[in-house]
C-alpha cells in the first residue's frame, strides 16, 4: 500500500462507475493510471490533489480498453458512500505503508 496524489481525474466515456485517475507517487515510482468504480461517490474535479492510499503490487488489469496499474484502497460505509483512506497530514507520495 503507497501513499499518491491525484493529479488528474476524468469519467471513463461508455462507464457509469468507472474514473480514470492519474495519480503522482514520486521519483522512484513516477506516475500511474489507476482506474477505480467510485464514480458514483465521486465527482473528477473533486479528487484533484488529493492524498490516499493505493495498492500497487497488482499485475496490470484492463477495463474499458484501458490499462489500470494499481488498485485504489477504500471502502463504503453503510450508507455505501465510499470513503478514501488517507493519511492524517500531508505525506511523501510513495510512502509505504508499515
Amino acid at each position: 500500500i503507497r501513499v499518491g496524489t491525484i493529479i488528474n481525474a476524468e469519467k471513463v466515456e461508455k462507464s457509469n462507475k468507472l474514473l480514470k485517475l492519474i495519480v503522482d507517487f514520486g521519483e522512484k515510482i513516477g506516475t500511474r493510471q489507476i482506474l477505480s468504480g467510485i464514480a458514483s461517490s465521486f465527482e473528477p474535479e473533486d479528487l484533484i490533489n488529493k492524498q490516499t492510499t493505493f495498492v500497487l503490487n497488482l499485475e496490470t488489469r484492463k477495463m474499458m480498453g484501458l490499462e489500470s496499474q494499481g488498485m485504489l484502497f477504500a471502502m463504503d460505509d453503510s450508507e455505501e458512500k465510499t470513503i478514501l483512506f488517507a493519511p492524517s497530514k500531508p505525506v511523501e507520495n510513495g510512502l509505504a505503508a508499515c
